[in-house]
């Protein structure tokens, strides 16, 4: 089991647009579920891992997003509507004790904001990142750091070009990072 963690992202560093919705939103090619690389994504996933925040819009959806995944939330509460077969837990370290019970040999996709990634990622779950990054500038939104910061040891894995100009890279998170040289690298 490996805990994947994919969000886009503008050109300029914003995971959310000035108004906070998620900035793979704002792209004119995207198609909920079938672009920009989801599908091949989800493909070994068994399992969706999220914040509250990210959760309880989809009390509301007219579908529900994860049809084939089970589902774990960490909230303080259990929000109205929530069907039954969704973990909640308070405690992120117990949320993972529930999530690794009951896995079956799949993937886990981690979706969230950078608060939620950051909480698994210092907890030491995060086993990838996957950044969409789109050919858009926003000027202004949330970023992912510092809540993710330079220091969290990514390893630049793999890249590809998706459709409409967006570009995924991938980092493995169990690397560790050096020091930043402190002059360009054609001058060393």
């Amino acid at each position: 089991m490996q805990i994947r963690a994919r969000l886009s992202m503008s050109a300029d560093g914003y995971v959310t647009t000035p108004n906070g919705w998620p900035a793979l939103t704002a792209d004119p090619s995207f198609v909920s579920g079938q672009s920009h690389g989801i599908r091949e994504f989800l493909a070994d996933c068994e399992a969706a891992l999220m914040g509250r925040t990210t959760f309880e819009p989809a009390l509301t959806n007219s579908r529900w997003p994860w049809p084939d995944l089970d589902v774990f939330v960490l909230g303080s509460h259990r929000p109205d509507g929530t069907p039954d077969h969704v973990t909640t837990d308070s405690d992120p370290v117990r949320l993972l004790e529930k999530l690794r019970a009951t896995n079956r040999g799949g993937d886990v996709h981690l979706i969230g904001g950078p608060r939620t990634i950051g909480t698994f990622h210092a907890l030491g779950a995060l086993d990838r990142l996957e950044l969409v990054v789109l050919p858009l500038l926003f000027g202004d939104g949330m970023r992912l750091t510092p809540a993710l910061s330079p220091e969290a040891g990514l390893t630049f894995q793999s890249q590809r070009a998706l459709s409409g100009g967006a570009v995924e890279i991938v980092y493995s998170c169990r690397g560790s990072r050096g020091d930043l040289p402190g002059k360009p690298a054609s001058q060393r």
